[in-house]
């Protein structure tokens, strides 16, 4: 039987002097082993619900539990630890090597030093670059797209039983977004983890998801595979949003 991985149960969360709720009594369940993806546009509460699941935000009202414990009940320090964390501003630190940047966590959990040299390189080959080309190097002589794979490789460090992704292909160009799309669908599909990724891009939500949270204006629209989401979108918003998604496939139609 499958286990549920995320339970979100009327979560809200309003900041002070905020008109309206940045994440508006929202309920989802998410399994283990699922890649969900969380589209909206700016403003629409999916890097807060993000934030929330880590407990850098804390809800106003609901409760999340992962693996069926209520995370209020979690110190919040252990369980940033337990969850693989990537953002799009990378956030790799300048002045330790890649080995040592992958080794961030496994350090502070006093991994003895046999077992974090196995796992560095074993994550660097995972995400695609040769250890012994790059643990030496430091993050100001990798590409974008290669700073990426080590941000993805740091957070898979302690094997997370859950990752979440906040725009983390938004910086590179479109080339390796599409490269780093590819990569994303066989790391998880070779670890089988949970992997929850915030965008807002619909082709990229559509194409990395299994199934997808649409989300506007901190409530969500939609919750459902991409098919189902396409065939029978819930309301004007995800209507909206899946016509313009064809009106620019249209667009290269008409230049081709």
């Amino acid at each position: 039987m499958t286990q549920k991985a995320i339970e979100i149960s009327n979560v809200t969360k309003k900041f002070k002097q905020a008109e309206y709720n940045a994440v508006d009594n929202v309920n989802l369940t998410i399994d283990e082993g699922e890649f969900i993806t969380i589209l909206g546009s700016s403003g629409s509460g999916k890097t807060t619900l993000l934030k929330i699941i880590n407990k850098l935000y804390e809800p106003n009202e609901g409760t999340i539990k992962l693996f069926g414990e209520d995370i209020a009940h979690v110190d919040s320090v252990q369980l940033r630890r337990s969850i693989g964390y990537v953002i799009q501003q990378i956030g790799l630190f300048p002045h330790m090597t890649i080995a040592e940047n992958v080794a961030t966590a496994p350090k502070l959990l006093k991994w003895n030093k046999k077992a974090i040299h196995e796992r560095v390189d074993d994550l660097l080959n995972l995400v695609g670059l040769n250890p012994s080309d790059f643990k030496d190097r430091y993050p100001s002589e990798l590409s974008g797209g290669q700073q990426q794979r080590i941000g993805l490789a740091r957070a898979l460090a302690v094997d997370p039983k859950i990752m979440l992704m906040d725009e983390p292909l938004g910086a590179v160009d479109a080339i390796t977004r599409l490269h780093l799309q590819d990569e994303l669908l066989r790391i998880h599909g070779g670890l089988q983890k949970t992997f929850l990724l915030v965008t807002h891009d619909i082709n990229e939500a559509f194409k990395l998801g299994n199934r997808i949270v649409i989300m506007n204006e901190g409530k969500v629209c939609q919750f459902d595979t991409p098919k189902n989401i396409v065939a029978n979108p819930a309301d004007e918003f995800v209507s909206s949003l899946i016509e313009s998604s064809r009106n620019q496939g249209k667009f290269w139609e008409g230049l081709g």
